[in-house]
């Protein structure tokens, strides 16, 4: 019969320094799950790992760790889900508003273009009421004298740029006459002097 073997000091020290160590990192796990949860966070075993300092091998190594990491997942899994389910009601809520909206606005729609399909049949009844009273004859003399003002007036702005540079020249010749009679003047004075 084999009796358990007593550690020896030493051993025990380090056993009792490992056992606090890993109650310290099973802590923090702990603290950091709290923390995701808090902010809302998503829990990962990376996310755990960072907020916790702790590497992940040590949540996948230590059993207590990995439970804990587990749970805190499918609690998140959980919350995640109904927070996707109501989500998704918000969205059909605004969907289904919006195609009312957009059903309303396609009867305003309708409504508009009815009315425009009507004024512009009124339009068009115009339109022919007034080409009735014009005979072929009519508009063929209109269009005629159209044509014939339309030279006219060109002619008219050419011989408006005729009289234009006409006037000009004129008043240029003026001008050099005015300097001629003063030159002129101002002989004649200085003869008269002497």
């Amino acid at each position: 019969m084999k009796t358990a073997a007593i550690p020896e000091p030493r051993t025990a020290a380090a056993l009792a320094a490992r056992r606090h160590k890993t109650e310290t990192a099973l802590q923090r796990v702990r603290e950091a799950i709290t923390r995701l949860r808090r902010e809302k966070a998503q829990v990962s075993v990376a996310a755990v790992a960072r907020r916790a300092d702790v590497s992940r091998t040590f949540l996948y190594d230590n059993a207590e760790a990995r439970a804990t990491v587990a749970s805190a997942m499918a609690e998140s899994g959980d919350r995640r889900t109904q927070l996707l389910a109501d989500q998704d009601d918000e969205r059909e809520a605004t969907w289904r508003e919006r195609a009312l909206n957009a059903e309303e606005a396609l009867k305003t729609a309708q409504a508009e273009i009815l009315t425009q399909r009507t004024r512009i049949g009124e339009l068009m009844g115009q339109i022919r009421d007034l080409e009735a009273e014009w005979t072929e004859e009519a508009i063929q003399r209109i269009t005629t004298e159209n044509t014939t003002l339309k030279q006219r007036v060109r002619q008219l702005i050419t011989d408006n740029r005729t009289l234009d540079e006409r006037l000009k020249a004129a008043r240029s010749n003026l001008r050099f006459q005015d300097r001629r009679i003063a030159d002129l003047e101002a002989q004649i004075a200085d003869s008269t002097k002497h």
